[in-house]
């Protein structure tokens, strides 16, 4: 992408889709006005379909059409991408022959004639926008980025700092699985990269199937099995599939693996070396995959803190910015900020493929336009709220128009009467403000709980979430108030790194206790949080700021002048299998099909036992409110 002078700022659009984690962001003059996934819209989780519906968004609630916008930018180079298919499939054949002529349909049907593809939608999104029929249509100008330059550009842009090393790590983009960039000022430089098949993303999903996960969703799944294990395999990883070296590049035994050549992820000679074949989904998960969880995670952070201290080394910098789907492992991130490496660290929220469309966007308007660069020293991404919100007006006419029970409550009466809720057991689903950018929930589209009660993550999990009942929960914590509860010194409002609950509140296990195995552990208390407080005595946090949600705010602010405890359990609004909510009519009908006790919608309080017993889905939601 050739630099050009602007003469004045721009309107860009930045896209990311066709593999998964479709998205779109809108950037005006610098600033990141909107970003949003196409799943919330669509209801498909991970959808990687052309992300019309965000870019619908975007354009709408910003009273734009695509006649307004200077540039839309691709997130990779589709051809670099075909290029490695193509060669890794030579060096491989005949094997994997099935999965190369799988992709080579799909590439031939869609993704060769990419850029017409993209211009055909852009004019179909133009003509449901205007109204018009579009014959002809000056289209903006079409960039296209590379992988890892996006994820970079979406870690260093929005940050906080002036200068910084950058480590993006995923499974793969064109060729690079690891790549290191100097960010400086409004430019970023290529350090190194590691290539594809070699790859810690896809070495850590080749276990996440391995346990019987979903690869590209299951490695929190696999993350969080990890404490309830021993990392008894470390050297059996270490000594067979994967050769690290001492500044942290690595090389994969490929003989191991079939990513590259075949729909599965392993081998047999995997399955030989651990000695049990991959776990079904519905088969019950034992002791040994929660020792398989604690050894590759162990594997996957010694490998990180190795290459945060070689980039460090190389380029001197005193901060750090991380990006990638590597990137959301808090508990390897959490190592990292505790070996004080550097003085800082700033993550991506949306470190995953999503992130690119807003890295790329970015890449756009500092590079190709030539912008000079305004730093926020907390950071760009307003929280990560960038999606939709909807009024209390628009709420009110959903509710009458489904004969839903309500009432309506000014906010000091809310959050009081919510705050009382909570403290009696009460599971409440919170819907407030913009959606959140990314895989986490920060206090927009939540579910809460209180994190006093000891069984409160088993409920939530069970009946609320309908998933495994060793997932942790996250507590959200005012900000004031976090080195009270954790041993962390800095902030973590985007939930993306883990840290120890503080000796002081944390309770001594009876000798009975310690001789428990795997999710035998799980019941036994460990601090006056039982609920939020992991089984190895640590805590995916969020800190809650007052100026950057401060309705989330006040409303743990009011549970902590009830209680005495300043953190709330904060779980994503949704079930197993479905995106998190996007509109009042997803977070409706989830609350009805869960055992969500209470509903709040913006500043309407439902109650489950007042509601009509059937909802059927009538005048569904078809577009969102331009607040």
């Amino acid at each position: 992408m050739d630099s050009k002078q602007s003469k004045k700022e721009k309107r860009i659009i930045g896209i990311s889709c066709y593999y998964h984690d479709s998205a779109a962001c809108l950037i005006i003059d610098g600033e990141i006005i909107s970003a949003v996934q196409e799943e919330r819209f669509s209801r498909k989780k991970h959808d990687s379909n052309f992300p019309k519906n965000a870019i619908k968004y975007c354009l709408k609630k910003n009273s734009l059409t695509l006649k307004d916008i200077d540039a839309v930018i691709y997130y990779e180079k589709p051809f670099l991408t075909f290029e490695r298919l193509l060669e890794t499939y030579l060096s491989v054949a005949p094997r994997g022959a099935r999965s190369f002529i799988a992709a080579m349909q799909v590439w031939l049907k869609e993704k060769i004639f990419l850029k017409f593809q993209i211009k055909k939608a852009l004019k179909e999104i133009q003509q449901e926008i205007t109204g018009e029929e579009i014959k002809k249509l000056l289209l903006p100008n079409l960039l296209f980025s590379e992988h890892h330059l996006s994820h970079a550009s979406s870690a260093f842009f929005p940050s906080p700092f002036d200068d910084a090393a950058i480590l993006c790590m995923d499974g793969v983009g064109e060729w690079a699985t690891t790549s290191a960039w100097h960010g400086k000022g409004n430019k970023i430089k290529p350090l190194w990269e590691i290539s594809f098949p070699h790859s810690l993303g896809l070495l850590y999903s080749s276990f996440t199937y391995y346990c019987g996960f979903k690869v590209n969703s299951g490695e929190y799944k696999l993350m969080g099995l990890a404490p309830y294990g021993e990392p008894r395999f470390k050297s059996l990883i270490k000594n067979n599939l994967i050769d690290i070296k001492g500044d942290g590049s690595f090389r994969l035994n490929m003989s191991y693996f079939k990513f590259h050549r075949g729909f599965r992820m392993t081998s047999s000679k995997f399955q030989k070396l651990f000695g049990q074949p991959p776990r079904n989904i519905d088969e019950e998960i034992q002791q040994f995959h929660m020792d398989i969880a604690a050894s590759i995670q162990a594997v996957t952070e010694e490998i990180t803190l190795l290459l945060a201290k070689s980039i460090k080394k190389e380029t001197g910098s005193r901060y750090l910015c991380l990006a990638g789907g590597v990137a959301l492992n808090c508990v390897s991130n959490g190592k990292i900020l505790k070996e004080k490496i550097f003085d800082d660290i700033w993550i991506q929220p949306a470190s995953g493929d999503a992130g690119t469309a807003l890295g790329a966007a970015l890449l756009t308007h500092y590079k190709y336009f030539n912008n000079q660069r305004f730093i926020n020293k907390h950071d760009s991404m307003k929280g990560g709220y960038l999606g939709p919100s909807y009024s209390n007006k628009f709420i009110i006419k959903f509710l009458n128009q489904i004969n839903a029970s309500y009432c309506t409550m000014g906010d000091d009466e809310l959050f009081e009467n919510i705050a009382e809720l909570l403290s009696i057991g009460k599971v409440v689903g919170w819907f407030n403000g913009p959606m959140e950018f990314g895989p986490r929930a920060l206090g927009a589209r939540s579910i809460l709980g209180d994190p006093r009660n000891q069984n409160m993550q088993s409920i939530m999990n069970l009946k609320i979430k309908y998933r495994e009942s060793f997932r942790p929960f996250a507590p959200s914590i005012l900000e004031e108030d976090c080195k009270t509860y954790f041993d962390i010194d800095k902030n973590s409002p985007y939930m993306l790194f883990v840290a120890p609950v503080k000796k002081e509140i944390c309770f001594e296990m009876k000798n009975e206790d310690k001789k428990l195995f795997g999710i035998e552990k799980l019941n036994i208390p460990r601090s006056s949080i039982p609920a939020v407080t992991h089984i190895d005595y640590s805590s995916r946090l969020q800190t809650v700021n007052k100026d950057t949600n401060n309705r989330y705010y006040k409303l743990i602010e009011a549970f902590k002048y009830k209680t005495g405890c300043p953190i709330l359990i904060n779980t994503s609004f949704n079930v197993r299998g479905e995106p998190i909510v996007c509109n009042p009519e997803d977070a409706y009908k989830c609350f009805m099909r869960t055992e969500m006790d209470v509903l709040v919608l913006q500043n309407q309080v439902l109650y489950k036992n007042k509601q009509p017993r059937f909802f059927i889905d009538q005048n569904p939601i078809t577009e969102f409110e331009l607040d």
